[in-house]
């Protein structure tokens, strides 16, 4: 179930693909940075980004098709990050899709329900192809989602912690019904973006 209604490659704003690999520094206090959010179906990415962005949570709406884009601005200490997210689909049918959105990203959020073990593995298969695909200074993100329902919990903090350490990854795990740790998620991914490349691409 996802949390925001979409069409194939829907936008909201510009909906160009970012192609370069490293962030877009705009000045040296300004960062603009494309992030992609993996994983199953009915995880919650799409709870995530929505409550990220707009502050909602709407458990009742569509499952994403394709791969929305939405974005959003945050304050990190002397800087200004701005985040442009795609939210791809995690139905099987639309994983050949999600290269044209991890491609170029400088950071990637690879998310499961604790709830759901098979959804673990899925996020597992997604590391792997970012590490044979994806931009090799990308900054990933294990999110065990659904924190709020700790009484079913069948995917161990341990576990997930000791896979993401392994392949050098942070680990968090978020409520996107109940807003726990989902700023906190992104401000970790805009600490640990790298600054100051001189050779990036500009508007």
């Amino acid at each position: 179930m996802g949390c925001s209604s979409s069409s194939p490659a829907a936008v909201k704003g510009s909906g160009r693909l970012q192609t370069t690999s490293q962030p877009d520094v705009l000045d040296s206090k300004n960062l603009r940075i494309k992030l992609v959010l993996l994983g199953d179906s009915g995880v919650g990415k799409s709870c995530i980004l929505l409550r990220f962005v707009r502050g909602q949570f709407d458990p009742s709406s569509k499952v994403t098709v394709g791969a929305s884009f939405l974005s959003q601005t945050i304050n990190l200490q002397d800087s200004t990050i701005k985040f442009e997210i795609w939210d791809t689909a995690g139905q099987e049918r639309y994983s050949s899709l999600a290269p044209l959105y991890y491609r170029g990203a400088s950071a990637a959020v690879v998310v499961y329900d604790i709830t759901n073990p098979e959804t673990f593995l899925k996020a597992q298969f997604w590391v792997k192809e970012l590490q044979k695909h994806g931009n090799p200074d990308i900054v990933m993100a294990l999110v065990g989602n659904k924190a709020d329902l700790e009484s079913e919990r069948e995917v161990s903090r341990e576990e997930a912690l000791a896979y993401a350490e392994s392949n050098g990854m942070f680990f968090i795990e978020t409520s996107a019904k109940t807003a726990d740790n989902v700023n906190q998620l992104f401000e970790e991914i805009a600490k640990r973006l790298p600054r100051g490349q001189s050779s990036l691409s500009r508007n």
